[in-house]
C-alpha cells in the first residue's frame, strides 16, 4: 500500500497508535500522550478521520499492568485489542519507588524486577502488533556494556533477548556506551541525548550567563565523557577542560576500584562560570569533588547537567554544597524517577522531555525519519541567538 496520501501532503500511519505506560511512568506517559491528542485534534486532515478510525482519539494509552501473586512471580496483562497496532512501551527501569508484595511483605521494584515485566507485557502482546518499539530511556544494564577478566555482559544479552521476543525498535537515552547496539544488528536502536533540552533550560534558567570563551568552559568530569562535552563545548562556542581519576587498582569497593584523585587538564577556569555534563548521577561523589576542585582553582558558578540523576545516597550534600556555594544548580531530566523533595530543592531544574518523546512516538507512527530529533544542532544555535539577542 502507497503510505502517502493522494496530495502527497500526509504520510499514512504504519499503524492504529497505541502507547504502553509501565509501572512508574504514568506522570511522563501522560505528558506525552496528551501532546499527541492536542496535535493530531489540531489536524486540518478531515479525511483522515474517515481513512483511518481511531487516528483522532482521547488517548492513545493501553491498558495494560502486571499483577504479583503473593509468593512474588507475577504476569502480564494487556487489558484491550492490539492487533496490528504499532505499540510503543515506555520504561522506567531506575523508578525504585514502585513496589509490590511478596509473602506479604512489601518490596521495592528493582531494575530486574522492571526488565521482567516489560518482557511480560511484550509477551501478553503474543505478536498481535504490527510492531513494537521499546522506549527505555535509562538503559536496562547500561553500565554493564563490557567485559573486564570473567564478567557477564548483561546489556547486550538483555538486548538479545528484547529481539528474542519480537521488539522492533529501541530507543533510549544517553547510553553509557552506545556501541552495545552492536549486540543486535537485526533490530532498530536509536540513541536520543537531551542536549537541547538541557541547554534550553539552561539559557532560560540563568538569564544573566555570559556563553563565551572568556566568560565559561565547560568541563569533562571524565574521559569516558569527553565525546558528550566537545560538543557541547563545539556547541556553544566554549573551551573544555578535563578531569581523570586517579584509581586504587590494588583494591576493590563495591565492585570498582576506588579514585585516589581527580586531576585537571586544560586552561584556567579561575572568574569563569563552568558547566559540568555528564550521562549519570548515581551517588554524586564523584561530581562533588570535582565542584571542589573547582572552587579550589576560583570557579566562579558551577553548573552541573545529567541525563539521569539517581541520588543513590540521597542529595543532603548537594544541599549542603549549595548552601556553601560550592555549586550553583543541578539541571537533569524527567527520564526517570526523582523524589517530591529534589522537585522542590533550589538548586535543582527539571528538564522536561515528554514533548520530545511525543515527538519521536507521532513522528514514526507515521513511519517518517526521526533525524531531525536526534541532531538539534540547529535548534541549539538558535536558542543560543535568541538568548544573545535577549542580552
Amino acid at each position: 500500500m502507497n503510505r502517502w496520501s493522494s496530495d502527497n501532503s500526509f504520510k499514512i500511519p504504519y499503524g492504529p497508535l497505541g502507547i504502553i505506560s509501565m509501572n512508574g511512568t504514568q506522570d511522563l506517559c501522560g505528558l506525552v500522550d496528551n501532546y499527541i491528542v492536542n496535535w493530531r485534534n489540531e489536524s486540518t486532515e478531515d479525511s483522515i478521520k474517515h481513512q483511518f478510525p481511531g487516528y483522532h482519539k482521547d488517548s492513545f494509552l493501553i491498558s495494560a499492568q502486571c499483577p504479583r501473586f503473593s509468593s512474588g512471580e507475577g504476569k502480564g496483562v494487556i487489558g484491550e485489542t492490539i492487533r496490528g497496532y504499532d505499540l510503543y512501551i515506555l520504561a522506567d527501569i531506575g523508578n525504585y519507588s514502585c513496589k509490590y508484595k511478596m509473602f506479604g511483605k512489601e518490596c521495592n521494584m528493582s531494575p530486574d524486577d522492571h526488565f521482567q515485566d516489560i518482557k511480560r507485557i511484550i509477551s501478553a502482546a503474543g505478536g498481535k502488533a504490527r510492531r513494537i518499539t521499546l522506549i527505555m530511556p535509562l538503559l536496562y544494564q547500561g553500565r554493564q556494556h563490557k567485559r573486564v577478566y570473567r564478567e557477564s555482559l548483561d546489556c547486550a544479552t538483555s538486548l538479545q533477548e528484547l529481539e528474542g521476543i519480537g521488539v522492533d525498535n529501541i530507543i533510549t537515552f544517553d547510553a553509557h556506551d552506545p556501541r552495545v547496539q552492536n549486540a543486535i544488528p537485526g533490530i532498530g536502536f536509536e540513541n536520543a541525548y537531551p542536549t537541547y533540552q538541557i541547554i534550553k533550560a539552561l539559557l532560560k534558567t540563568e538569564k544573566d550567563i555570559k556563553v563565551d570563551s572568556n566568560s565559561m568552559m565547560v568541563i569533562s568530569p571524565d574521559e569516558g565523557g569527553i565525546g558528550r562535552n566537545i560538543y557541547y563545548s563545539t556547541m556553544l562556542g566554549l573551551n573544555l577542560g578535563l578531569f581523570y581519576k586517579r584509581r586504587d587498582f590494588s583494591q576493590v569497593v563495591n565492585g570498582r576500584n576506588p579514585i585516589v584523585s581527580h586531576e585537571f587538564l586544560g586552561e584556567s577556569v579561575e572568574g569563569k562560570d563552568v558547566l559540568v555534563v555528564d550521562d549519570m548521577l548515581s551517588s554524586g561523589e564523584s561530581l562533588l569533588d570535582i565542584a571542589e576542585e573547582l572552587k579550589k582553582r576560583k570557579a566562579r558558578r558551577i553548573y552541573m547537567a545529567v541525563s539521569f540523576a539517581l541520588f543513590t545516597d540521597g542529595f543532603e550534600k548537594f544541599q549542603d554544597f549549595y548552601e556553601r556555594g560550592l555549586i550553583t544548580r543541578l539541571y537533569s531530566t524527567n527520564l526517570t524517577y526523582r523524589k517530591e523533595e529534589l522537585k522542590k530543592a533550589p538548586w535543582y531544574v527539571e528538564v522536561d522531555m515528554s514533548k520530545f518523546i511525543a515527538y519521536l512516538i507521532n513522528t514514526l507512527n507515521h513511519d517518517e525519519s526521526i533525524s531531525q530529533f536526534l541532531d538539534p544542532s540547529d535548534k541549539i544555535r538558535n536558542v543560543l541567538q535568541e538568548h544573545r539577542i535577549r542580552k
